[in-house]
């Protein structure tokens, strides 16, 4: 039956269209901003994991430059223990040379003097942006990272190194005095043990050093990963949205077809009434 008030044709193709371009925007807005999920009410579910993820790899990046401060610091303490354990070593080696009995002892006491002055100098310029791990041994704990649970409450992971103490062997060295005459091997013993305790302070700072890097490489690592999990949730099918816009296009023109010519039907039936 033909209706001159109802055209069913007509509201069918207008209810297409509008369909095809409500889908067309969208397509666009994907095309546009790369997103498949901008909002929550484009998919609720993902949108959630992906903001969870997103502050997650945030969290990672702010921490890995909090580690970095702290890497430099380390570095900066190591390099002192390093030209410590340097000039220690200068310092047995002339030790060891004055026990000649051929030598001018108080020549030798001028040349200790001025390491034990440098070893000093060195102390205090072995530090970083005020942070000083080179004048005791103390227990330094530093964040690395966040853990979430199934329950997503947050909690931090951390790893404990040790500062060290340079000023110690400054003080052992400092204390040596070498006398004009007699036996001065116990003298040569005492620089051994503080090169000695030198060398062992750069390996701890070393060792420190490296654990700092691997948790830099860590945290790059889940942060790229992280990064790459949202992107999969959320990032827009290039290929499959340029694929789709040609076909909206296609089918929007159909759609543009169909209602005029179920605008037509109306003018036909006044051909009944000639």
């Amino acid at each position: 039956m033909s209706s001159l008030l109802t055209n069913v044709g007509a509201m069918n193709a207008l209810s297409t269209l509008r369909s095809i371009n409500s889908s067309t925007a969208q397509n666009q807005s994907r095309i546009t901003t790369g997103l498949a999920v901008q909002s929550a009410k484009d998919n609720a579910a993902y949108f959630s994991i992906s903001k969870t993820l997103s502050s997650d790899s945030g969290m990672y990046k702010a921490v890995d430059e909090g580690l970095t401060l702290t890497k430099n610091s380390i570095a900066t303490a190591r390099a002192g223990a390093e030209e410590v354990a340097r000039l220690a070593t200068k310092f047995t080696e002339r030790v060891a040379f004055a026990q000649s009995g051929a030598v001018s002892r108080a020549d030798v006491q001028l040349e200790l003097d001025e390491l034990v002055q440098q070893i000093g100098v060195t102390i205090e310029q072995a530090t970083f942006n005020g942070n000083d791990l080179v004048t005791g041994a103390t227990s330094n704990t530093v964040v690395t990272g966040v853990s979430r649970d199934a329950a997503g409450s947050l909690s931090t992971t951390s790893v404990t190194f040790q500062s060290v103490d340079l000023t110690a062997i400054e003080t052992t060295l400092s204390g040596i005095s070498l006398s004009a005459t007699g036996d001065i091997s116990a003298d040569l013993i005492t620089a051994e043990g503080a090169l000695a305790d030198a060398i062992s302070a750069a390996t701890t700072l070393g060792v420190a050093e490296n654990t700092m890097d691997s948790q830099k490489e860590f945290l790059k690592s889940l942060s790229a990963v992280l990064d790459e999990g949202v992107g999969a949730i959320v990032d827009a099918d290039m290929e499959k949205e340029a694929a789709r816009s040609q076909a909206l296009q296609v089918q929007s023109q159909v759609a543009i077809q169909a209602l005029s010519m179920a605008n037509q039907q109306p003018q036909q039936l006044l051909s009944l009434f000639r």
